[in-house]
């Protein structure tokens, strides 16, 4: 039997233990916007492949920002207890630096709730759809640091805050 727990113990738990998505419909419609990074370390042989966007899958970063925008569309449908939120603006760059294939997603909305996890999931498929572009030169990429490293509007806004890059 789950033990019983205070309505506002866990925002995404009723007192029932029970998952539930959180009830934002008091909360005021606000400007929000998310910025998150990640990176993909890849061989020498890939990283010069890309930098001559000599892959026969055509271009990894190209795609792979691509992917990234698609995902932040499909959050909720991805993330249980996700909110669908309406986003305005979604932003993905993708880059080479050395052996790394550096990853960075904004999004934008006005709504009741954030866009972190939107920001997230592009970086995240982002970062797996350059596995997927290189996986036939390096099967040994290794995904890296994805984290949120901006929030503002609504209750918690932490630019430049304890996960910014620094």
């Amino acid at each position: 039997m789950a033990e019983r727990l205070k309505p506002s113990a866990l925002t995404h738990v009723d007192e029932h233990g029970r998952g539930r998505m959180v009830d934002v419909s008091d909360k005021a419609i606000t400007r929000r916007r998310a910025v998150a990074e990640g990176r993909v370390r890849v061989s020498a042989a890939l990283a010069a492949q890309v930098a001559a966007n000599a892959l026969a899958k055509g271009s990894l970063l190209e795609v792979a920002r691509l992917a990234g925008i698609q995902a932040a569309k499909h959050t909720s449908t991805l993330i249980p207890l996700c909110h669908p939120v309406p986003l305005d603006w979604v932003h993905v760059d993708a880059w080479l630096e050395g052996e790394h294939v550096r990853l960075r997603a904004e999004a934008r909305s006005e709504s009741k709730t954030g866009v972190e996890m939107e920001a997230l999931t592009a970086v995240a498929v982002a970062a797996l759809t350059v596995i997927d572009m290189g996986k036939a030169v390096d099967r040994a990429m290794v995904i890296e640091e994805i984290r949120l490293v901006e929030k503002t509007g609504g209750q918690h806004s932490t630019a430049g805050g304890p996960n910014a890059p620094g």
